[in-house]
């Protein structure tokens, strides 16, 4: 059975796989080559964002090599989000990313968060201009039906993030939540698989990480630490069209003098509902 829309599927001539490299499109990925989830996709394609961590880059590595995958992986990319933020700060153009602001108003703090265009522009944008061309549609005028069948891996836990594709020429699948399987369901098939455990694929520096993942990046590598910390003073003021000051912690606070020590998150909120996209953090 098939959520959501049902192209005709006399119609399709491509099925794309959206590959993040975490858990449940490199799921999603392994079970199309072991023929648990069909038909088999024509390819995956991975959006590199310029700022995806070393475990990332690597388990897309390992995707990428001979015997793992029947069906090929293309890498897009749209930029270099790191280095667009370091630049931003500067006032110079930037796709907005959801970070936190801090804003005195009659005498009080207020803590607000700017609006998401960094999905659109450095994942969503590339893989539709890569998807038109895979089906012969670059400067073409665009089918009124579905020829163009796109796998994305949300899982049972994040219904929430479905949405479909308001492309006519393209239909939004979504087999994990087909075959009933939370994100704990996927762990546990990589496991009796044999398979690696991928990482959490989102940026280094995204605003949507809890505290645990933070402590993960500031105790378990430095650089990339380094790196965000180094974006967060950065984007403190300058941006184009954002009052008050900028941080990448929810908390408000620069970033390394956030206090990330609990033992567990602080009852917070899971902000990954708001990429309903399902580009990140899959």
């Amino acid at each position: 059975m098939t959520l959501g829309q049902s192209p005709d599927r006399d119609r399709v001539r491509l099925r794309v796989l959206s590959l993040g490299a975490g858990v449940q499109s490199t799921t999603l990925a392994l079970m199309a080559a072991h023929g648990e989830v069909g038909p088999m996709p024509d390819c995956a394609i991975f959006a590199d964002t310029g700022w995806e961590p070393r475990a990332v880059r690597e388990h897309l590595a390992w995707l990428m090599s001979p015997n793992v995958l029947p069906f090929p992986v293309h890498v897009v990319s749209a930029g270099d989000i790191h280095a667009d933020l370091l630049r931003a700060g500067s006032g110079e153009r930037w796709a907005s990313i959801p970070a936190f602001t801090r804003t005195a108003k009659r005498g009080r703090i207020e803590v607000g968060m700017i609006r998401r265009q960094c999905t659109k522009d450095y994942k969503i944008v590339p893989i539709r201009r890569k998807v038109r061309a895979l089906a012969g549609l670059t400067r073409r005028r665009s089918p009124d039906h579905a020829i163009v069948e796109q796998w994305i891996g949300i899982s049972l836990d994040e219904l929430m993030r479905m949405k479909p594709s308001f492309e006519a020429w393209q239909v939004n699948r979504w087999p994990l939540i087909e075959q009933r399987m939370s994100r704990h369901d996927c762990l546990r098939w990589l496991e009796r698989h044999d398979y690696p455990i991928p990482p959490k694929s989102a940026c280094v520096g995204c605003p949507f990480h809890s505290d645990m993942r933070w402590r993960e990046i500031r105790d378990h590598d430095p650089e990339a630490w380094a790196e965000a910390v180094a974006v967060d003073r950065a984007i403190r003021t300058g941006l184009r069209g954002i009052r008050g000051r900028v941080y990448l912690h929810r908390s408000a606070v620069p970033l390394d003098q956030a206090d990330l020590s609990t033992p567990a998150d602080r009852g917070q909120l899971d902000l990954w509902a708001n990429e309903c996209e399902g580009m990140c953090g899959v």
